[in-house]
């Protein structure tokens, strides 16, 4: 045999070979190995937000050394000083929260008689006192207090004066 006659059935096979190579499926690459990085940072949560709340509003013509109203009262004399008495209180005992809490008083007709704020840092239970005095006396008639914290308004009373 000559070398012409192995060298066709070679070469087919050869080609055959290389064409069944080429229409293999190629076998997946494995992932890479991670990267050595530093640690993720643990989570931080931020702390919720601590409300301030008015748990009490009293009004009365004299308060204690503690600004708490002596003696509850609706109805008032025309030369008294009226005091609202308004208790806080903020939902973590420790914790210190800003705030803004204001008295406006107004008059049966809804004409303004006095508006008074304070910018206080609320912590645990407090106190803080509102008054309204008027030399000549106040007209006889139908009043409204309205205390706000942070601009919503939260309690109101209405009061007398006789």
């Amino acid at each position: 045999m000559s070398r012409t006659c192995l060298l066709y059935p070679l070469s087919a096979a050869l080609a055959t070979a290389l064409v069944l190579a080429a229409c293999k499926k190629p076998e997946p690459i494995p992932p890479p190995a991670p990267l050595a990085t530093e640690p993720a940072p643990a989570a931080t949560t931020l702390p919720s937000a601590t409300p301030a709340s008015v748990t009490a509003l009293e009004l009365g013509n004299s308060v204690g050394a503690d600004e708490r109203v002596t003696a509850p009262a609706t109805t008032f004399a025309p030369g008294d000083t009226i005091y609202a008495s308004v208790t806080t209180r903020t939902g973590d005992p420790t914790a210190t929260v800003p705030g803004r809490l204001s008295a406006k008083w107004t008059f049966q007709d809804g004409q303004t008689v006095h508006e008074d704020a304070r910018d206080l840092t609320l912590t645990g239970d407090g106190t803080t006192t509102f008054q309204i005095s008027r030399p000549g006396g106040f007209p006889v008639g139908r009043y409204t207090v309205e205390i706000s914290l942070d601009g919503a308004v939260v309690q109101s009373r209405e009061f007398e004066v006789k």
